[in-house]
C-alpha cells in the first residue's frame, strides 16, 4: 500500500570526503536493503546540484539525504527540516554542495511547481580529510540517519520492506573505495 505520490529520496554528497558523503551512502543502502511499494525513486545525487531540479519540479515529494552544517552542535546530531524552514537557515551554507542545493530550492520554491522538500541532515565531524569512509560518530548514528528518512516515508503512508539479505555500511562504503568491492557487491545479491 502506498500513498500514489512520486517520491524522490535524493542523497546528496561527495565520497571522497570522509563525511561529506553519507547521504550517497545511505542512498546505497536503501537501494541495497529495502523494497518500497509505492512510486519511490532513489536518487544518487552526488554533487549535481542544479542538475537535481528536475526532481524538485515533477515530483510531490522530496526527502534529501544530506550532512548538514549547524553551529555549536555535537556531529552525528540529525535534523529532519521542512525546505521553507531551511532556507532561512544561513547556517546550513557550508560546502559548495550544500550553497548550490539551497540556491536551487530558493529558485525552484519560485515556480508554480514545487515539490513538498525535506531534508534529512546529520552534522559531519570532518569533511575536510580525503578519504571514501566516515567517522566513527557517523557510523554509530548512520541507522538512526536512515531510520529518519524512513520515518518520513512513514508520516507519507508510504510502505517499504527489508530485503532478506542485509548489506551492512561498511560493504557499502568498500564497494565506493574499492571498485572491484562494487563489483563483488553486485555478486552477492
Amino acid at each position: 500500500m502506498s500513498s500514489g505520490k512520486k517520491i524522490a529520496i535524493v542523497g546528496a554528497g561527495n565520497v571522497m570526503f570522509k563525511d561529506e558523503g553519507v547521504g550517497i551512502y545511505a542512498i546505497r543502502y536503501l537501494q541495497e536493503n529495502y523494497e518500497f511499494d509505492g512510486d519511490i525513486t532513489l536518487v544518487d545525487g552526488g554533487v549535481l546540484g542544479f542538475q537535481l531540479m528536475v526532481y524538485y519540479q515533477e515530483y510531490e515529494r522530496v526527502i534529501i539525504m544530506d550532512t548538514i552544517t549547524m553551529h555549536d552542535d555535537e556531529p552525528g546530531s540529525i535534523y529532519n527540516i521542512p525546505s521553507e524552514q531551511l532556507l532561512g537557515l544561513g547556517s546550513y551554507k557550508q560546502t559548495a554542495h550544500e550553497v548550490e542545493i539551497v540556491e536551487m530550492l530558493e529558485i525552484c520554491s519560485l515556480l508554480d511547481n514545487f515539490s513538498d522538500t525535506t531534508i534529512v541532515g546529520i552534522v559531519p565531524e570532518d569533511i575536510i580529510e580525503v578519504e571514501t569512509n566516515l567517522t566513527d560518530t557517523l557510523k554509530k548514528e548512520f541507522k538512526n540517519f536512515v531510520n529518519t528518512t524512513l520515518k518520513e516515508l512513514d508520516k507519507m503512508g508510504e510502505t517499504y520492506h527489508k530485503k532478506d539479505t542485509e548489506f551492512t555500511l561498511e560493504q557499502i562504503i568498500d564497494s565506493y573505495a574499492n571498485p572491484t568491492a562494487q563489483r563483488d557487491l553486485e555478486h552477492l545479491k
